[in-house]
């Protein structure tokens, strides 16, 4: 398959050759010594002979001997072979034609076009990309930014969601979690990928039951039950500044499939806690419009937090995954709880 492949990059340069002015002197010696090889319906390629012994000599070689004719040098740090080189009239060059080998695999770069023969598995797989200055879809480093909207609950020692008739127990709908993080992924090797990068991380839980409040007490959070208003919304928010790093799979891109494949990331991330607060909304007994009371929580929140990511994709949908491996408050200083959230990343 691969001395094929080297046969139609010398036709296709014939193509190529159009895009050259053909000196006068050498259209000369065209028509008189060289043998023409017509292909197609305007192709061609011409092979200029300076004798009959060279001419008999040409008829007994086959594609072979032509190629190893060529004494072609690999470039031994990428593994190409440059088979076609154009000198300018500046004295810089041009590489037309590059081919690069790596087990099974084999890549032919025609000008813009390339060709990718995969004899790795019983099937000899081709494929042709089409020239034209076409953005690489895959470069190996990217920068990106992505926006994390999910749902908080925590976890209890024994595993289980807290139950309603604890005070800090949360409700779905309106314990929301917002991420702005800035990204880079460093491609490892084909469809295999280092994901890094740093964000801000914006957590709100907001209590099932809204007539209790949150209180800083002398010496730990309290939940406190007001009987003396009408409540209407209470949680406790923190916000954090997040470093993180996943190794992705991409089983679009190790097939071929840009990003209609399946994608999966984890790793660990670590934050800092940049501010706290809880938040009380309520109305007088006696009616009134709304009030709020807020006060500062942070000293019982625990600064540092860490933990595992996850995500999960298929085309242009992911959804992620975030679990806290410390407690959100401080030992001693309130209930033993391990936030977890589920999202879509944007």
């Amino acid at each position: 398959m691969k001395r094929y492949l080297l046969l139609f990059c010398l036709m296709a340069l014939v193509q190529m050759a159009y895009a050259y002015e053909m000196p006068a002197a050498i259209d000369h010696q065209i028509n008189q010594d060289s043998v023409v090889i017509e292909f197609g319906k305007n192709g061609k390629v011409v092979i200029l002979v300076d004798s009959k012994e060279d001419f008999e000599k040409l008829k007994s070689m086959n594609i072979n001997e032509i190629i190893r004719s060529l004494d072609l040098e690999e470039n031994e740090e990428t593994g190409e072979l440059t088979i076609v080189e154009v000198k300018m009239k500046d004295g810089s060059s041009k590489e037309l034609v590059k081919v690069r080998e790596d087990g099974p695999e084999t890549e032919v770069q025609i000008g813009n076009m390339r060709i990718y023969v995969d004899e790795s598995g019983p099937n000899t797989k081709v494929k042709v990309e089409p020239g034209g200055k076409k953005k690489n879809s895959d470069p190996p480093f990217r920068t990106y930014f992505n926006i994390d909207l999910g749902v908080n609950n925590y976890l209890t020692p024994d595993g289980g969601f807290p139950t309603s008739d604890n005070p800090y127990a949360v409700k779905g709908w309106g314990s929301w979690n917002l991420g702005l993080n800035w990204m880079a992924a460093q491609r490892l090797s084909k469809g295999f990928y280092w994901d890094f990068g740093i964000g801000f991380q914006f957590y709100n839980f907001k209590f099932e039951n809204k007539d209790f409040q949150a209180v800083r007490g002398e010496d730990m959070v309290e939940f406190i039950q007001r009987d003396d208003v009408n409540g209407f919304k209470s949680k406790i928010s923190a916000s954090y500044i997040t470093a993180m790093t996943m190794l992705e799979l991409d089983f679009g891109k190790m097939n071929d499939n840009g990003r209609r494949g399946l994608r999966l990331a984890a790793g660990p991330y670590v934050g800092y806690r940049l501010g706290g607060q809880s938040k009380y909304v309520y109305r007088e007994l006696g009616g009134s419009g709304r009030k709020k009371d807020k006060q500062d929580t942070g000293l019982y929140l625990e600064n540092l937090r860490y933990g595992l990511r996850g995500e999960i994709g298929v085309g242009r949908v992911t959804f992620f995954s975030t679990y806290d491996m410390n407690s959100l408050f401080q030992d001693q200083k309130g209930p033993e709880l391990n936030p977890i959230t589920f999202g879509v990343v944007f």
